[in-house]
């Protein structure tokens, strides 16, 4: 699952949000699901999978756009994409830096921890 020297839960700059930390295992098996999947690259289920996630809500640490990608966490019974995410961000979308989990649509975010 995580890569040999993966670094998931860096601190938070001085005034950053603590946004919580949740561990991977305790996800739901789509957010591992999808947790796989991008390290491994894809395939993705969704067209906008590994996008670049802009941030807008500033919940998330301030880091130059392009940092963050978004991806879809499959929602039991959602008819569409539904509000579970994965995003993640780092300079290489395989090998993120950091992974944050909402399952309410980029209201809130956890920090996904080993």
């Amino acid at each position: 699952m995580l890569a040999t020297g993966a670094v998931w839960a860096k601190a938070p700059p001085p005034g950053a949000a603590d946004l919580g930390n949740v561990a991977l295992a305790s996800l739901p098996q789509e957010a591992r699901n999808t947790e796989r999947l991008i390290r491994a690259g894809g395939p993705f289920p969704y067209r906008k999978d590994g996008t670049v996630f802009g941030n807008r809500e500033r919940v998330l640490p301030a880091e130059p756009r392009g940092y963050f990608r978004e991806y879809t966490v499959k929602t039991p019974g959602a008819r569409n994409r539904g509000a579970c995410r994965m995003v993640c961000g780092g300079r290489q979308p395989t090998r993120p830096e950091a992974c944050y989990y909402t399952g309410d649509h980029y209201a809130s975010f956890r920090r996904v921890v080993q």
